[in-house]
């Protein structure tokens, strides 16, 4: 069991100007370590992030959401974090589940902690996503990754910190989120799916293009199969 853990929370982001204030607002509340990664934004959202007492982290060129996780995971691991969790500058997540991702690591002692939208609370997925990329990803997963998850897309995760040099992100863009459980599994490390709630501001993953949330899902599945 952890005592009084140093959380820290990476909030990767680009050009998240519409939802970013709302989120850190709710975040600044409840936590005091949250590192904004700013992915060479064109928008006013560094702006905005200088408004709140966190760590405002910038990449000089745009390089994707894993690339921008990775760089909050090596600060967070240098600067004392016990757990670090992922949580998405669009206003998805909700802050009040962040608890229910790190309890299992505080009280149970698990090394990973994911969410999922399929154990009893719904997410209203959008169909392409539900019924195309997202069967098509967790094929993928299971067949070159041994990954056998019900949610493997799914951002909203939590680890132990001391793990940080295990779970290395070289994928930049959006396969990252394979890449991390790929390391999960391939290291045996303790994990648990538990439910989130996903609230879908905008169709976030198309299949040629991110929206603003990286490569599109045909890019990443392409990632997934070629650069294991």
């Amino acid at each position: 069991m952890l005592n009084n853990p140093n959380i820290f929370i990476i909030v990767p982001a680009y050009n998240e100007e519409k939802n970013l204030e709302s989120v850190l607002s709710q975040l600044s509340k409840e936590y005091h370590n949250i590192i904004l990664v700013d992915d060479a934004s064109t928008d006013h959202t560094a702006q905005i992030a200088k408004k709140f007492p966190i760590t405002l982290l910038q990449h000089k060129i745009n390089r994707g959401q894993g690339a921008s996780l990775e760089t909050g995971n090596q600060y967070a691991f240098n600067n004392g974090a016990d757990i670090i969790v992922h949580f998405d500058a669009d206003g998805q997540f909700l802050v009040k589940e962040i608890k229910d991702i790190i309890q299992p690591i505080i009280q149970e002692n698990y090394d990973v902690v994911l969410g999922s939208r399929f154990l009893e609370k719904k997410s209203k997925m959008p169909w392409l996503k539900k019924n195309l990329l997202f069967p098509i990803a967790r094929l993928v997963n299971k067949i070159f990754g041994g990954i056998n998850l019900k949610d493997p897309q799914n951002g909203f995760r939590a680890f132990q910190a001391q793990l940080t040099p295990k779970l290395r992100m070289h994928q930049d863009g959006s396969a990252h989120c394979s890449e991390f459980l790929y390391q999960v599994f391939k290291n045996k490390l303790k994990i648990k799916e538990v439910a989130v709630t996903i609230n879908y501001q905008k169709f976030g993953q198309g299949l040629f293009n991110g929206n603003g949330r990286g490569t599109g899902g045909l890019k990443i599945i392409k990632d997934l199969i070629f650069k294991k």
